[in-house]
């Protein structure tokens, strides 16, 4: 409740500023392109009001961390349930370790996203795109011809299982994206299967639960860059959101990314060599009928470094619906969502702003 009333107060102030920094007739400009403008301000179209800057104060809490090699060792293996069931139930996050992506498949795929976004913006605008329901398509902000307030952040997002089917569509340019992203897409797709199995078997399902839906099911590629800025303060990489999905694996060179508790803190995510973070998402939310939420998250800038953040979003299939498990109703648990889906959700934000709506909410029952 605390946080649909700070979501319902922040979009009454995001409304006072919409008309007056709505960018002129949605022209595209990204993000790369004013930091090598070298600008020493930014735009007013970027600027949030005073309430809504990331000023806010940060909290030191230890966020978790699940060491993924103690799945071997069959006495540790309910520890690591519990764990995981644990940062679910408090958080909605946790990061991994010897996860079992090698390190030079994540590295890889940071350089060559940071290459795409280097590119001069003639050989990137083929793939420009404001339509949700593309399966390739490129960006600033969060749809730059919509948006009115706009968020210091470029984006390439793909769809990406099974990759055979929609490596043709990805970028050629640069020459090794297609491999590198790939190889990059294949282990997070694999980790994505286990990981479901953790938190399935931390709800008290059967770790196979939905085995083959999830197996099938989509990945969309978000690669966002956040070039440096000249001033940070006055706005911010990504407004908070949720994840629509059921999980979000997050790869990330630096700082920058923070997620919000149940007691609405704000928390800055460390970076931790090698690690992976993960993110419940709305469709987690449903499923779990409540029992986890999905986490709220934003993303800041900074004046000094360009930062690369690959998530990896997991959902069911574009037209398979997601409903509450029937093992997680009953009297002390009343059916409390109503069934949604992927494509519902591209729907959603066609028409919708996420700084303005949360799709989750359209699914709470009595909400």
């Amino acid at each position: 409740m605390k946080r649909h009333n700070l979501w319902k107060n922040n979009t009454i102030r995001w409304e006072k500023i919409m008309e007056s920094s709505a960018s002129p007739n949605g022209s595209f400009t990204s993000a790369m392109t004013l930091t090598e403008e070298e600008l020493t301000c930014v735009p007013k179209r970027y600027i949030l009001p005073p309430s809504l800057r990331p000023n806010s104060t940060l909290h030191n809490t230890c966020l978790p961390i699940v060491d993924l090699s103690y799945l071997h060792h069959p006495h540790l293996r309910s520890q690591i349930i519990q764990e995981v069931h644990l940062a679910c139930k408090k958080f909605g996050f946790f990061q991994v370790i010897n996860h079992g992506i090698p390190m030079s498949v994540m590295k890889d795929a940071i350089e060559v996203a940071s290459e795409f976004f280097n590119l001069p913006t003639e050989e990137k605008r083929h793939l420009l795109s404001s339509n949700v329901h593309d399966p390739v398509r490129y960006g600033t902000s969060l749809n730059h011809v919509k948006d009115k307030v706009y968020f210091w952040r470029d984006f390439l997002k793909h769809y990406a299982n099974p990759t055979s089917t929609w490596l043709d569509f990805w970028p050629s340019n640069p020459t090794s994206y297609k491999n590198k992203m790939g190889n990059y897409t294949v282990e997070a797709q694999k980790l994505q299967e286990g990981l479901m199995k953790m938190i399935f078997e931390s709800l008290g399902l059967n770790s196979n639960y939905l085995h083959e839906d999830i197996t099938e099911g989509s990945q969309v590629m978000a690669v966002n860059c956040y070039p440096a800025c000249p001033e940070p303060e006055l706005t911010l990489g990504l407004p908070p959101h949720t994840d629509y999905g059921m999980l979000t694996i997050i790869l990330q060179n630096h700082l920058g990314l923070q997620t919000m508790d149940r007691d609405e803190k704000w928390h800055s995510v460390p970076l931790i060599e090698g690690a992976l973070i993960v993110q419940l998402g709305d469709q987690m939310e449903v499923l779990s009928n409540g029992r986890y939420k999905s986490v709220l998250h934003r993303a800041t800038v900074n004046s000094e470094i360009k930062r690369i953040s690959i998530a990896s979003l997991h959902s069911l299939a574009l037209g398979k619906k997601v409903r509450p498990a029937s093992e997680l109703v009953n009297e002390q648990h009343i059916l409390s969502y109503k069934e949604g889906g992927f494509s519902d959700f591209l729907d959603f934000i066609s028409g919708e702003d996420i700084v303005e709506a949360k799709y989750i909410d359209k699914l709470k029952i009595n909400s």
